[in-house]
């Protein structure tokens, strides 16, 4: 292990350093923005700028690196970013942070893809399996790491705002020490999703919702942990605690998916992350009960959108897998663009406790669909010609590890799978003939 670490150590680090700056920052612009007044509504837009941003970043990262390769875009972009973490104290103003929002998102994907696409060229290909697991452990870590940062302050204070800018400055330096030779980019194309709904519905649908609550979460979840009384070390507490429930149950129901119809698995997942946001809303009066409830509720709702990947590399065939995953992960994004404005307005119209019946509802949606979809099917066996793998957003060059890693975990299951296959796109409409191609051989690893 320490010989596949040591190569990549300075970028690990890096991002390490990045993300614990980053999801301190996050936290505490929702806390703080609730500490100035700011209504949910206003609040939510102001969060929504950074999905927004990482949205535009997506079209600018690959133009600007290479432009000025690896290491001078990394600089100028974790300089920004650190500036702007910075600025958030200076200028007190929604308009002023909704903007340097965006600019954390444009500059953040870009980093993120600098990271991943290294990673990516760097590792060998019968690697990456056991590389993307230990950058799936650093990212999981480092963000449920920042939010017990929070209680070295009070969030009226600049100390917060200081150590996350300095945290992100500090990555910038094992990256620009490292001697690794800089990497070729390349485009991930996207298919249309016109294409991916004609070829598995409930994969764009899940991959949607997904993001419309947990961009919701991400915005908002600490702001609502403040306004039901937790101080700073309960918010690290609460964030923390989704944090790590996504982390633990995210495998299990993944292998489950892989024994099982991915629609079923879909269905309860979505049912059980609909009972968790109803449980936060009936033990938000206990810190304790209130903790385990957004720990039920992370478990289940981090899990949907890579077992929502995973169902839709299964209607695919080999060449079309990493443009489709690439098209689910933008159009995640844009749900999670839109889910903080959407839960801050309704907050603001209603009542705080509308986040979690905003969450229950979200699921509960997807979970109706799910069903919906499967009964439709009921006759249909799911072709699993993919093996699930534990999955962060990020950008098209953590898709390339997901699938180098599906591949090696499918090289560790008996093959077993090679005399038959089941019926071509199990979404599509009895007596209907598929749309698109099936996918007859294993998840390509780190498919260009």
């Amino acid at each position: 292990m320490l010989r596949l670490i040591l190569p990549i150590a300075a970028l690990l680090l890096g991002v390490a350093l990045l993300l614990l700056g980053t999801g301190l920052l996050n936290t505490v612009v929702a806390v703080r923005g609730g500490l100035e007044g700011y209504s949910d509504g206003l609040i939510g837009i102001i969060m929504s700028g950074y999905f927004v941003g990482f949205f535009i970043g997506t079209f600018i990262a690959m133009p600007l690196i290479r432009r000025v390769g690896h290491i001078r875009a990394f600089a100028l972009c974790a300089a920004l970013a650190s500036a702007s973490a910075l600025a958030y104290v200076l200028v007190i103003h929604p308009v002023v942070w909704g903007l340097l929002r965006v600019m954390t998102g444009v500059v953040l994907v870009i980093l993120y893809t600098i990271s991943e696409s290294w990673l990516n060229a760097q590792t060998p290909a019968a690697q990456r399996g056991r590389v993307f697991a230990i950058y799936m452990a650093v990212n999981l870590g480092s963000l449920a790491a920042a939010q017990q940062l929070l209680r070295l302050d009070a969030t009226t204070s600049y100390l917060l705002f200081i150590i996350a800018g300095m945290l992100i400055s500090v990555s910038l330096v094992p990256v620009a020490w490292t001697r690794m030779a800089q990497p070729a980019v390349h485009d991930a194309q996207r298919l249309r999703l016109r294409r991916l709904w004609s070829l598995a519905p409930l994969a764009v649908a899940a991959s949607f919702l997904s993001g419309l609550a947990m961009g919701a979460f991400w915005g908002l979840g600490a702001l609502y942990a403040g306004r039901i009384g937790l101080d700073a070390s309960g918010i690290a507490t609460f964030m923390t605690a989704a944090i790590l429930g996504g982390a633990v149950l995210q495998l299990p129901l993944g292998r489950l998916s892989d024994s099982f119809d991915r629609r079923l698995v879909l269905s309860a997942a979505s049912i059980a992350a609909a009972v968790g946001g109803v449980l936060l809303l009936a033990l938000s009066g206990s810190e304790r009960w209130v903790t385990i409830a957004i720990a039920l509720y992370g478990g289940m709702a981090f899990a949907i959108y890579p077992v929502a990947i995973a169902h839709l590399v299964d209607h695919l065939s080999a060449d079309d897998v990493l443009s489709g995953c690439s098209s689910l992960l933008l159009l995640h994004g844009v749900g999670a663009a839109i889910g903080p404005a959407l839960a801050g307005q309704i907050m603001e119209w209603t009542h705080l406790q509308a986040l979690p019946l905003y969450f229950a509802a979200t699921h509960a949606l997807l979970a109706a669909y799910a069903i919906r979809r499967l009964l439709r099917n009921r006759h249909d066996a799911e072709d699993h010609s993919s093996v699930f793998v534990p999955l962060v957003r990020t950008t098209p060059m953590a898709m390339e590890m997901h699938l180098a890693s599906a591949t090696a975990d499918e090289g560790s299951h008996e093959n077993t799978a090679t005399e038959s296959h089941a019926p071509p796109d199990t979404d599509a409409t009895p007596g209907r003939a598929s749309d698109g191609p099936v996918n007859d051989q294993p998840s390509p690893a780190g498919h260009p």
